[in-house]
C-alpha cells in the first residue's frame, strides 16, 4: 500500500510555524513541529504526523543501539569462562 507523498505547501507551513516558535522562545513547540516534518518526509500521513508524540529517544546510560536494557543479562545456561593461569602462558 503505497502512500501519498504530503504536498511541499503543508511541509513549508510546519517549517514556517516552527520557525515562528522558535522566535518566540516556545522550543518545546519548535521540537514538536519539528519532530511532525521529519516523519511526514519519512512517508507518514499527516493524520499519523499528528497524532505522534515526537519520536521515544534513547534514555542515557541504556546499553547499546536501540536497547533499553540497563545492564548486560548473560544467557539462560551462560557460565563464566575460567581465568587464565598467567603463570602458564605461552608455555607448552
Amino acid at each position: 500500500m503505497a502512500r501519498d507523498e504530503p504536498p511541499a505547501a503543508t511541509i513549508q507551513a510546519l517549517g514556517e510555524q516552527m520557525a515562528a516558535a522558535a522566535a518566540a522562545l516556545d522550543f518545546e513547540e519548535a521540537r514538536r513541529l519539528r519532530d511532525v516534518i521529519a516523519l511526514l518526509r519519512n512517508g507518514a500521513s499527516v493524520e499519523e504526523a499528528a497524532a505522534a508524540d515526537g519520536f521515544k529517544r534513547q534514555q542515557p546510560g541504556a546499553m547499546g543501539l536501540g536497547t533499553s536494557r540497563q545492564q548486560v543479562v548473560p544467557p539462560e545456561g551462560w557460565t563464566k569462562p575460567r581465568k587464565p593461569d598467567l603463570m602458564t602462558r605461552g608455555k607448552r
